[in-house]
């Protein structure tokens, strides 16, 4: 089993900042209130997995929150996006279209339909989430979080270190003179019996 001591320095880096992503999401669940804008990251995954279950009540009020120009781009991303999963499915890790043999989209498989409304949320708020920790949301400034040390977890840290510091740690045993003979050694802490 590999240990943090056996890590090299970037990878531990990366890991530091994929970990600050994830406190940041920790603390801050309001990234994931604005649906609306995290919908456009990836219309097809959002169309898939939240769209379907809406109601035409939500979706009419979702429409008046976007307002007429921002239903035509969300209507022009999902279409955009559909084309290029179309053109190149390899590159959609979420969702996949395929054609059949007369050019139609075929229908999803089966493990890609979620159950329910909340298992579409919470499948779609898990790929965002990826998506965050991937450093894929083009409109956040990740600096903020990747260089500030308030997002790192210091009792993981302190753990891996002491770990760190008892796989180093060499046994030592106390060794001592018996009283009768001062060449003789015998080892003291040891007994060789086990306490239960």
């Amino acid at each position: 089993m590999a240990g943090p001591r056996s890590r090299s320095p970037g990878t531990l880096a990366r890991i530091r900042v994929k970990n600050r992503r994830k406190r940041y999401l920790d603390f801050h669940p309001e990234y994931f209130s604005s649906n609306l804008e995290l919908a456009a990251e990836d219309p097809l995954a959002y169309d898939r997995l939240v769209r379907r279950f809406q109601t035409t009540a939500e979706r009419e009020a979702e429409g008046r929150r976007k307002g007429y120009s921002g239903i035509l781009e969300a209507d022009l991303w999902r279409s955009e996006a559909k084309l290029e999963a179309l053109a190149h499915p390899e590159n959609t890790v979420t969702m996949t279209y395929n054609r059949g043999t007369d050019g139609e989209i075929l229908a999803e498989e089966k493990d890609e339909v979620p159950a329910s409304k909340e298992d579409g949320m919470q499948r779609w708020r898990k790929e965002m989430e990826l998506r965050f920790l991937r450093g894929q949301d083009g409109d956040f400034d990740y600096t903020l979080v990747d260089e500030a040390e308030e997002y790192d977890d210091r009792g993981v840290e302190e753990r891996e270190e002491e770990e760190k510091w008892f796989a180093e740690e060499e046994p030592e045993w106390m060794v001592g003179e018996q009283s009768d003979s001062p060449v003789d050694t015998h080892v003291k802490g040891e007994t060789g019996v086990q306490d239960y």
